[in-house]
């Protein structure tokens, strides 16, 4: 099993599962959009693409079947852990 690290911090086109996710570091109304978006303990997650210029803010995501858009400051607090990618023969 790879170790875990920040959702902000996994390469571009890397999936991973949600491991962890520090909501005190989110505020309340986010955390509730967060949710409602699908995140949360256990959700796979795919890293998309980033900001330009250096920022890298906002960080798009796949979740499911959908794409979606965190700061990069939320995805500081959540924590993933990659998985590999098994192609169907």
């Amino acid at each position: 099993m790879s170790s875990s690290t920040s959702l902000d911090l996994l390469p571009l086109r890397q999936r991973a599962e949600v491991v962890a996710i520090d909501w005190t570091a989110i505020s309340d109304n986010e955390g509730r959009r967060l949710r409602a978006l699908g995140i949360e303990t256990g959700v796979q997650v795919e890293k998309l693409y980033k900001g330009m210029f250096g920022m890298n803010d906002p960080i798009a995501l796949r979740v499911g079947r959908m794409m979606i858009a965190v700061r990069k400051s939320h995805a500081r607090a959540i924590s993933v852990c990659p998985v590999a990618v098994t192609i169907a023969a």
